[in-house]
């Protein structure tokens, strides 16, 4: 029996409207991915929250997981973007192979990471037992260095991504005496550099950001606070603008940022004066600690 004209139009148009409601609605589309270490504070924390309001999803990686799930909260209520937690000591050699196996399992690609997770060690060097230097140099050295490992090969594979590595100040001045942070982030800094060389042309960005002295947690948790108190205001930063130099730097594939009228003047100086005078210049409350 012949079908009528009309119907087949009617038929099509239907199918149309069908095909059309089987389109992913706009919130459901994929995002950007970006995986934030050490985010449950400070830094981590910031880098988080202005990677949710541009839209990214995250993966959020740190040792507290009940800030991590407060953190994956707010982002959904004021941005509606999802969030995996990965609740991880870094210190743990096998720390960064267990992200990597769970993003792999999970089939997540990574457009952006963070490698913000650091700490400090109060005492010198001989004052602390090996296994704390160890644990430390995993998170400071070895760690960030794996997962950056772990993730390039598949940006590069896209043409696209971000990895922005949240050094210090520290490692571009004169090392405070018996601390082996400043030299485990000159490592960071220098590393990053070579890393970004070899991703030029690559579309791949590689930054090393280099804060000063930041209103975050850093201090408490080094037992320093009442130290650091006595410093003058202008050497401080609050957190927000120094992540938002980061995340501005790394899109315009900068090798190093300085965020800061102070930290820059300090890291020319550093750049130009002699070690015999610029380590006279480390603040005493630095040397003290």
């Amino acid at each position: 029996m012949a079908t009528h004209p009309a119907a087949n139009v009617e038929s099509k148009q239907v199918e149309s409207k069908q095909a059309e409601t089987k389109q992913p609605a706009a919130h459901e589309r994929a995002r950007p991915l970006a995986l934030v270490t050490g985010a449950s504070a400070g830094l981590g924390r910031e880098f988080a929250l202005l990677l949710a309001e541009r839209g990214h999803d995250l993966v959020v990686v740190a040792r507290r997981e009940e800030r991590l799930v407060a953190l994956k909260k707010e982002v959904a209520e004021k941005y509606g973007v999802r969030t995996k937690i990965v609740v991880e000591d870094l210190s743990h050699v096998a720390a960064p192979r267990r992200i990597l196996d769970e993003l792999r399992a999970s089939k997540l690609e990574v457009d952006f990471l963070v490698n913000n997770a650091g700490y400090a060690i109060n005492g010198g060097f001989a004052e602390n037992e090996w296994s704390a230097h160890a644990d430390f140099l995993q998170v400071m050295v070895t760690s960030w260095l794996h997962l950056a490992h772990g993730l390039l090969p598949a940006m590069v594979r896209k043409g696209r991504g971000r990895v922005l590595n949240v050094s210090s100040l520290a490692s571009l001045c004169p090392e405070p005496p018996g601390s082996l942070y400043a030299p485990s982030k000159a490592l960071m800094t220098t590393a990053s550099r070579a890393l970004r060389f070899e991703l030029l042309g690559t579309g791949v960005h590689c930054t090393a950001l280099c804060p000063g002295f930041t209103y975050t947690e850093f201090h408490d948790a080094l037992g320093v606070r009442a130290q650091m108190d006595t410093m003058p205001k202008y050497m401080w930063q609050h957190a927000r603008p120094v992540c938002l130099a980061g995340l501005e730097g790394v899109e315009r594939n900068k090798a190093i940022v300085v965020p800061g009228a102070f930290n820059k003047t300090a890291a020319a100086l550093c750049r130009v004066l002699p070690y015999s005078l610029t380590s006279k210049l480390i603040p005493k409350a630095v040397v003290e600690r």
